[in-house]
């Protein structure tokens, strides 16, 4: 019985030294260079902020995605609830170029999509050009997505509920997409 004792008190004690590792703050180096080099030790962890890109961007894939079936008339009307979202995309500015405005959030938020997904890949983390990219396509779609809700409260008068949901994931991809200029300062210096 005292053996049993013995092998249930060492096994707590390894489960204590354990968790003081995973307790321990990272300038003990105890528990930190596990988490930054992922499974396998191979270089850091993917970046926060491009995980979250890409959960935003697929959201976006999804609501544009449903705009543009209603646009296409595969969707009867659209859920919107309070709003002018109807009105928003039978007005004359649903079309920019010659191509409904939920097929640029698609091929938007689709890109974006691609680029943060190629992001977490360890061989492309360092990548600037990435980083550039993904920094200048979030800009664009914060700036596309102002524009558009400007149009919505300036020439169109009425508000649709998904289009302020979209310019709000443009808002937080490009406020996530901030974190690639200091990538891009340290691969430029």
């Amino acid at each position: 019985m005292s053996g049993t004792g013995a092998a249930a008190a060492g096994r707590r004690g390894a489960r204590g030294t354990g968790a003081f590792e995973a307790a321990a703050p990272p300038s003990c180096g105890v528990q930190d260079q596990g988490l930054r080099s992922g499974a396998g030790g191979e270089g850091a962890a993917p970046p926060a902020s491009r995980m979250g890109i890409a959960v935003l961007a697929l959201l976006g894939v999804f609501l544009s995605g449903y705009l543009l079936l209603y646009k296409l008339g595969y969707v009867g009307a659209l859920a919107c609830g309070v709003g002018g979202c109807e009105t928003v995309q039978t007005s004359r500015w649903a079309v920019f170029l010659g191509v409904p405005v939920p097929a640029w959030g698609v091929g938007g938020y689709a890109l974006l999509l691609g680029l943060a997904l190629a992001g977490l890949q360890p061989r492309l983390q360092s990548k600037r050009s990435l980083s550039f990219l993904l920094l200048s396509f979030g800009a664009a779609a914060f700036g596309f997505s102002a524009y558009l809700t400007a149009l919505e409260a300036f020439i169109i008068h009425a508000w649709c509920r998904w289009c302020l949901v979209s310019a709000a994931l443009a808002a937080l991809i490009f406020g996530l997409s901030l974190a690639e200029l200091p990538r891009l300062r340290r691969e430029h210096a």
